[in-house]
């Protein structure tokens, strides 16, 4: 296998001597329409690092959070920068002290809050974990950062365990699909929200109950869940509450839940920023190769970042959205 990796590599050079590297750059805050693509210096991997040429990028709410400014004060940015949180690709040089991977291999992951939207990315060699065979290296792309989130929430603050409910608010993004996979897997019942045109999507994912958000009320027909996976916020993670049971969790990346409602209930509320975890991702890619996990993608050429932002900034994708680094 690794001759072949090597061999794949030896076939790459006549033409990683020809590109040019390009990087999609915020030269400003805004929104996505601040975004160009730009002919930008080559990079170098430091110590621990590894340099990738990539393949695909996944776009991530994080990323358009980001850009807009919203978090400045939290995560400071020297302008101009490159966004992406995760790519797939192939490592054409290690930096001092990586000996974790070799040239060709077929790698991805979590590799921080900026770099990832661009033909090449340097990454710390603990972020990143072979692809699985299962994966094209597009589809690669859009996992480690919706995975790992997925992971966390359900395995790290929810403690999730067989025969528990569990209930996945705005179940077919990136982040719910993989939850409702990554929960059935642990032998929990899972029932998701999501938009009627989802609903066969998510059942064969492993959803038993579906509930369709606009035409519904999940309040009025499910109860005594042990888990409220909420990716949505606001008003619907209100809500939830009257579903939890006493001495229930409800778990978000996206708003920090009402500790005074949480307390009225007895139960447990829960918000967390998502990390980089190699050895999460090795799980997550071993499942991939058993064919216990799917991700579905929709692939946009790397010219057309700004569009593929909007798209998740408006929400309602199936699935992951990829930039394609190659085109």
């Amino acid at each position: 296998m690794a001759d072949a990796r090597l061999a794949a590599w030896h076939n790459l050079q006549p033409f990683a001597r020809e590109i040019i590297m390009k990087a999609i750059r915020a030269q400003q805050y805004g929104n996505p329409d601040v975004l160009r693509l730009e002919e930008v210096a080559d990079l170098t991997p430091s110590k621990g690092q590894v340099l990738i040429q990539v393949a695909g990028s996944g776009i991530n709410p994080i990323d358009w959070k980001v850009l807009s400014g919203a978090m400045k004060q939290f995560i400071p940015l020297p302008l101009p920068y490159t966004p992406g949180v995760e790519v797939a690709g192939t490592v054409i040089a290690l930096g001092e002290g990586v000996d974790t991977f070799s040239l060709g291999d077929e790698v991805f992951g979590f590799i921080g809050i900026t770099g990832g939207y661009a033909t090449q990315a340097v990454a710390d060699a603990d972020r990143l974990v072979l692809k699985p065979n299962s994966l094209s290296l597009l589809e690669a792309s859009g996992v480690p950062a919706a995975a790992l989130t997925a992971w966390q929430a359900l395995h790290e603050h929810a403690a999730i365990k067989a025969g528990q409910r569990v209930l996945i608010q705005g179940a077919a993004g990136g982040v719910g699909s993989l939850a409702v996979q990554l929960a059935r897997i642990a032998g929990a019942e899972v029932i998701a929200t999501a938009s009627a045109h989802n609903h066969d999507y998510l059942h064969a994912l492993g959803a038993t109950q579906l509930i369709d958000y606009r035409h519904e009320a999940f309040e009025k027909v499910v109860s005594d869940i042990d888990i409220v996976i909420d990716l949505v916020g606001g008003e619907t993670q209100a809500r939830s509450w009257s579903v939890l049971k006493k001495g229930g969790v409800l778990v978000s990346p996206v708003s920090a839940p009402s500790e005074e409602a949480a307390r009225s209930i007895g139960a447990t509320g829960k918000r967390f920023a998502t990390r980089s975890d190699g050895k999460q991702l090795a799980q997550i890619a071993d499942l991939f190769n058993r064919g216990a996990l799917n991700m579905e993608v929709e692939t946009m050429s790397l010219s057309r970042a700004a569009d593929a932002l909007q798209r998740s900034l408006a929400g309602h994708t199936r699935g992951k959205i990829v930039l394609d680094a190659r085109e």
